[in-house]
């Protein structure tokens, strides 16, 4: 009897103090990692990450990139002010005569109206190339025949080549066509237009520097106003500086045959009786000759990497404006 008063008052001794210990960690108690609450999580939670996809979306531009792609062939339309420009030069026997030009004939061989007309030309591009204008510019050298010399180009460099090549003292002499038609001139000017498809076209003019010494009025069968007819219907004024050293107006008689003919296709005749005329004339062509020109421009293997490398660089650099800059953007998970 004794001994079971003794085990029982045991066990309560146990259980008063196992209940006084339990809040205290021990071993009979188990320690669990902390669990994270995912459904109670929001959904910008991953704006995080922005930097990080950032990065990746710009990894598909630099591969393109990296491939170096291009196209074979493409067109594109191109309107920029300027004209398309005929310039005919004479070249015939008769622009040997004098003509003094302080300023044009500053570095010619002599005073001949033929290097005169070539100087004047030069100037007249240099006044475009001094203007917001992009001409097409194609010149002709004429004499009983007429030569493209160089065709429509928007290169003045190339035309102002040409221009020195041709106003060479021994590359004149040996010009074999010694006299003059400015009506083929015309009429070759009027061929190239075609030939380039610009007949058609707004825009275009013709500049001539002749003495006018030509009282021809019929070529291969055709007027004067015939060969200009193509000229007339599609609206292609004709300017016209006669360079003839003091005479005025009338004074040469050709002046009565071309001075009509030119103005009749909305063009205008100069004429040039000294320096300061010429100067004038290319002043008033060169304000008369505001416009636009279009143009097809083609070009092959033209390389297309520089979108793909633009958009890969645009975006690792917010990418890494947001790593360095915003302390956010620094956290993961």
């Amino acid at each position: 009897m004794l001994t079971l008063v003794a085990l029982i008052g045991l066990s309560v001794a146990i259980m008063i103090l196992r209940a006084m210990t339990r809040r205290k960690a021990g071993r009979t108690q188990v320690a669990l990692p902390a669990v994270l609450n995912w459904g109670q999580s929001s959904w910008l939670s991953i704006v995080r990450h922005g930097a990080l996809i950032l990065f990746l979306a710009g990894l598909p531009f630099f591969a393109l990139a990296l491939a170096d792609p291009y196209s074979r062939l493409t067109q594109e339309d191109v309107s920029f002010p300027g004209r398309r420009i005929a310039l005919m030069i004479d070249a015939s026997s008769s622009m040997m005569a004098r003509f003094p030009a302080a300023r044009l004939n500053a570095k010619a061989p002599n005073e001949a109206t033929f290097f005169t007309t070539v100087a004047a030309a030069e100037a007249f591009i240099r006044q475009r190339m001094a203007g917001k204008y992009h001409d097409l510019i194609g010149l002709i050298e004429f004499g009983d025949e007429a030569y493209v010399v160089t065709p429509f180009t928007t290169d003045y460099e190339n035309i102002l080549l040409s221009l020195t090549l041709i106003g060479d003292w021994t590359e004149f002499m040996k010009f074999p066509d010694q006299g003059t038609t400015i009506g083929l001139a015309m009429e070759q000017s009027v061929n190239l237009f075609r030939a380039f498809n610009f007949l058609d076209a707004a825009g275009n003019l013709m500049v001539i520097f002749s003495d006018g010494q030509d009282t021809q009025v019929m070529i291969h069968g055709k007027s004067v106003n015939e060969v200009l007819a193509g000229a007339v219907a599609t609206k292609i004024p004709v300017y016209m500086i006669r360079t003839s050293y003091n005479k005025a107006l009338g004074a040469v008689l050709p002046d009565d045959i071309w001075r009509p003919a030119v103005e009749a296709t909305g063009g205008k005749f100069y004429a040039a009786s000294d320096e300061s005329v010429i100067f004038n004339a290319i002043k008033d062509i060169d304000a008369r000759s505001a416009g636009r020109v279009e143009v097809k421009r083609y070009s092959t293997e033209r390389p297309r990497f520089a979108p793909y490398a633009f958009m890969a660089a645009s975006f690792w650099s917010v990418a890494l404006l947001l790593q360095l800059t915003i302390p956010y953007f620094r956290k993961f998970p």
